[in-house]
């Protein structure tokens, strides 16, 4: 039943209109009461194959990592290299392969895109304005992540309601419009003392400049560390208003 129009939870995804959010609907209401361990059970065995975690290499898509690897270690999991992170997100990455003996398959920007971008706007064009900053993301992260769904019925995120503002209305299970894919949020409901909780208790490896007052942690030149009451996604894009701060991944 891993063909969408085959799963009887589901109606055919073409021309739904409203009747897609009422089995959304059906969807969030039965695993509502259900651990992210018993949603990715039933999520990776119903689309196999057809299934992956999108990691940003965060808490939450580290515990994510840890509970597919525990179910089903042949599960795809792909990160993106923006050519702009830091250099503790590329040693998480090798800690991570090492830790689960696993592969994370990593996806890279069109270099030719990035060299014509660099050439029109400037090498840190993203602290001229939004539009700049939303025409690099995209083509670090958008476009690459665009080719990395081909094949996908279901990815999983890690998003939680309580990461910002922009995140608040997230639902479990969601239907992504702009890459027709349903969209699997396992951590919805987790506050960040229950990843925390999690990744001590299981030993799972983590980025380290999150001791360093980094609670959300991106590009290099777009992230920073926060103050003391801040809000956790404060130090990303920090020059613009909290209620723009998506690169366009998390679209609603």
């Amino acid at each position: 039943m891993n063909n969408i129009q085959n799963n009887t939870n589901l109606v055919p995804l073409q021309g739904l209109g409203a009747d897609l959010c009422l089995d959304l609907g059906v969807l969030n209401s039965q695993f509502s009461s259900k651990s992210p361990e018993e949603v990715l059970t039933y999520f990776l065995k119903e689309y196999k194959g057809k299934i992956a975690l999108s990691s940003s290499l965060s808490i939450e898509d580290q515990v994510l990592t840890d509970i597919i690897v525990g179910i089903d270690k042949t599960t795809r999991i792909f990160t993106l290299d923006t050519g702009r992170l830091f250099p503790e997100t590329y040693s998480l990455i090798d800690k991570t392969n090492i830790r689960y003996d696993i592969k994370l398959d990593v996806q890279f920007p069109d270099y030719k895109e990035v060299e014509k971008l660099v050439k029109a706007e400037g090498i840190n064009l993203f602290y001229a304005g939004i539009e700049q900053r939303k025409a690099c993301c995209r083509v670090r992260k958008l476009e690459p992540l665009k080719r990395a769904f081909e094949g996908l019925e279901v990815w999983i995120c890690g998003l939680r309601k309580d990461q910002s503002v922009t995140r608040q209305a997230v639902q479990l299970v969601e239907w992504d419009e702009a890459n027709q894919l349903i969209k699997l949020n396992p951590l919805i409901n987790f506050t960040e003392e229950e990843v925390w909780d999690y990744i001590r208790k299981n030993s799972v490896p983590y980025n380290k400049l999150h001791d360093k007052g980094f609670p959300s942690i991106g590009c290099q030149p777009c992230t920073r560390a926060i103050e003391a009451g801040e809000d956790i996604r404060a130090g990303r894009w920090w020059w613009e208003n909290p209620d723009q701060k998506e690169c366009g991944l998390h679209k609603r």
